[in-house]
């Protein structure tokens, strides 16, 4: 069956070319079956032709599929979109940039990005086992408020079928590295159990999996990331609930709760590499001092909906979420020092990040209005975010806690003309902030200094427009203006001061850091072949880079960037036996690094991603059998700064994967992981300013893997 692809993909067969020849034991959900589905990340209902740009869904078989190749949630999302970077293969994910800019990470519309002190580990929150889809929404918007400046990535969580039966689904696991290293053994079960009562439904799961060590192409123990944290060598356990009660034939009332937990093992320490000899770090045995680092995230929501309600419909979403990321640890040269330590003594610390965020999000949508094809959405956000972060080892506070409350107000319209052929959308948002911070005084290293808080706030008006055309049958036009916007890393700027007498009024500008985002588009669907090209342009006034003025004060640069860069993707389905299909990405970006008013530097590889051409076969052999192959080539890419040093050079992979389902035992697949084990270096190790200079953060990319799966359902 393949992919329909409207001018904004809002098809579930997007998600998943072979999903219907290949389903095991009927696993196709609602979202694989049915030809349109809301997405929620848009927060209303609509045709298609609203959403005039970019965007994809990874459904519930192609994320099961692609398990095969990575159970890495952002693997899988790097791996089939061109213009999101190339995954560090780590469990930070600082320098993943979607076309360009940060992503925002959401759980059923619950943010899990956190920007006023970015460690960049909000990509893993939960285990794939019980999400239902990804919707991946192309491009800067401020849909759900802070943090899509590149895109937004929703995490839509499974729900029981209208079957009032028990669904019963398990699978197991194990996945070996090319020369079947004992350390190098991962193993993963997970059990989920899905029951619509009549009014009353649940959704119950659990998740394990425990990592070895990865291996390169050339039979090397892949470098552990002690600091930032990595993957490898780790385990994880994920527990999830969700309930739902009609409360008549049009509320509805439902209650999830996600509690994840990623744990490092710390059995092995790094040996940097020699850039210099070619040399990558590696991992040998040893005891990692302190605590291995550590991802433990506890998100819940309630949602409530009104499916009429004075001729709308009206939504409501509560939700609170608590999260600790635990970094490794070090000396640092005395970075940690107390000052009470004795000549030449070195205090070994390491820091924890802390974000506990409480939000509310009410959204009403009308198109009974007496108006033929129009529709009208409003509604009201409001978000409360208390991050800090401390030293875990001493009980200091390296970022004092900050305390951001943002009220936002939005309305959003819809008309369509000429039998739904042309649409025409826009809207506006109001947001509304303050940031606040008490008194405080930085570590040691930073002299101790005394702080005095503040509250300074802002306010931001953000607009979006779009309009979409069929012009001919499965022929469409379109093109959009949105703006999304972000918040500096404060957290960076306080833990950093050393000048006596600032005060936070004063020293911190937390205007956002908004970007535009401009993009053209036109989508074909004929018969079995389907396309969407689409070039966009993203610029902001405003960057994120931090300097030191001549007071001492540190500051958030706001650099003027521009990036563009042109997509495409094509899909041919000869008949359901066989479909092939090719998907690309070419990114240009810019900044103003010198303030001279040109934007004529190159963005480093810390923000955008090389040009890169994916190539796709499926094949169906018989009903209960599949084969598919996949190629990612990126591609070469230097930057005009000062040196070669940041040249990349590109490389290839191949992954295959295979299954078969066995009447009444289950489903049986293998995945192959770099098919022709490829020794490479990863794009950030080989690129990124931040670690070409940096033995231990020279790491090779993972070799050939094996992974070996049942799975049943019942």
């Amino acid at each position: 069956m393949p992919r329909r692809t409207t001018c904004c993909a809002l098809v579930a067969l997007a998600a998943t070319p072979i999903a219907a020849p290949i389903a095991w034991a009927d696993e196709n959900t609602a979202a694989d079956t049915i030809e349109e589905i809301r997405i929620e990340a848009v927060r209303r209902e609509v045709p298609a032709e609203a959403l005039p740009n970019t965007i994809r869904l990874l459904g519930r078989q192609e994320i099961r599929d692609q398990l095969l190749i990575s159970t890495n949630i952002v693997d899988i999302i790097s791996s089939q979109v061109p213009s999101f970077s190339p995954s560090r293969q780590k469990l930070s994910g600082a320098g993943e940039s979607f076309r360009g800019r940060e992503p925002l990470y959401l759980i059923d519309g619950v943010p899990q990005s956190n920007p006023l002190r970015n460690g960049s580990r909000d990509g893993f929150t939960i285990d794939p086992s019980v999400i239902e889809r990804v919707e991946i929404l192309f491009g800067a918007n401020a849909i759900q408020g802070v943090g899509a400046t590149g895109g937004t990535i929703n995490y839509v969580t499974l729900r029981p079928s209208d079957d009032e039966n028990w669904e019963l689904r398990a699978e197991a696991g194990l996945t070996a590295s090319n020369d079947l290293d004992g350390d190098g053994f991962a193993t993963r079960t997970a059990f989920t159990a899905l029951k619509d009562f009549g009014a009353l439904d649940l959704v119950a799961g659990v998740a394990y999996e425990d990592r070895g060590i990865f291996y390169d192409g050339e039979g090397r123990r892949i470098g552990i990331d002690g600091t930032q944290g990595d993957i490898q060598d780790s385990r994880t356990l994920n527990f999830f609930l969700k309930t739902g009660v009609d409360i008549d034939e049009d509320m509805r009332l439902q209650f999830t709760a996600n509690i994840f937990d990623l744990d490092g093992d710390g059995d092995y320490v790094q040996v940097a590499g020699d850039r210099a000899t070619g040399t990558p770090a590696i991992s040998v045995r040893g005891d990692q001092e302190g605590i291995a680092p550590t991802n433990q995230v506890a998100t819940f929501s309630a949602d409530f909906n009104h499916a009429d309600l004075f001729g709308g419909t009206f939504t409501a979403q509560a939700f609170y979420r608590e999260f600790e990321a635990v970094f490794g640890g070090g000396t640092f040269g005395g970075f940690f020092n107390t000052g009470n330590e004795a000549p030449g003594e070195l205090t070994f610390d390491q820091s924890a990040n802390n974000s506990n965020k409480t939000g509310v999000k009410l959204t009403y949508s009308n198109s009974n209005l007496g108006i033929d094809g129009f529709g009208v959405t409003g509604g009201v956000d409001y978000l409360r975010d208390k991050t800090f972060q401390e030293l875990a080892q001493t009980g200091r506070l390296w970022v004092p806690e900050v305390v951001f409350n943002s009220f936002a107000p939005f309305v959003q319209f819809d008309q369509t003309f000429w039998d739904d052929r042309v649409l025409i959308s826009g809207g506006i948002r109001q947001e509304i902030a303050e940031l606040s911070v008490d008194d405080f005084t930085t570590i040691f290293s930073s002299g101790s200094t005394a702080v005095s808080g503040g509250a300074p706030d802002f306010s931001e008006t953000l607009f979006n427009g779009g309009i979409s055309i069929e012009v001919a049958d499965g022929v469409k036009l379109y093109a959009s203006y949105a703006e999304g916007f972000t918040m500096p890393d404060v957290g960076r700027v306080l833990r950093a001061i050393n000048t006596p007498g600032l005060d936070v009024d004063n020293l911190l500008n937390i205007d956002p850091i908004v970007a535009d985002n401009t993009e053209f588009g036109v989508s074909v669907d004929k018969g079995g072949f389907s396309a969407n090209f689409s070039y966009f342009i993203s610029e902001s006034a405003f960057g994120q880079r931090l300097f030191a003025n001549p007071e001492g004060i540190f500051e958030v640069r706001r650099e003027p960037t521009e990036i563009d860069g042109f997509e495409a993707s094509l899909e041919y389905a000869f008949g359901d036996a066989l479909l092939v299909g090719a998907n690309y990405a070419a990114l240009e970006g810019q900044s103003d690094q010198d303030g001279d008013g040109l934007v004529d530097e190159d963005l480093s590889a810390e923000n955008i991603s090389p040009d890169r051409l994916n190539f796709y076969l499926a094949a169906t052999p018989t009903e209960n059998s599949n084969v598919r192959v996949q190629v990612s080539q990126f591609m070469d890419r230097s930057f005009n700064d000062a040196s070669t040093a940041t040249d990349f050079e590109g490389y290839t992979l191949v992954d295959l994967l295979a299954g078969y389902n066995f009447e009444g035992f289950g489903r049986i697949d293998i995945g192959v992981q770099n098919l022709f084990n490829e020794s490479y270096t990863t794009y950030f190790s080989q690129a990124a300013p931040s670690a070409v200079t940096r033995g231990n953060r020279f790491f090779n990319g993972r070799g050939r893997s094996f992974t070996l799966r049942w799975s049943a359902r019942y």
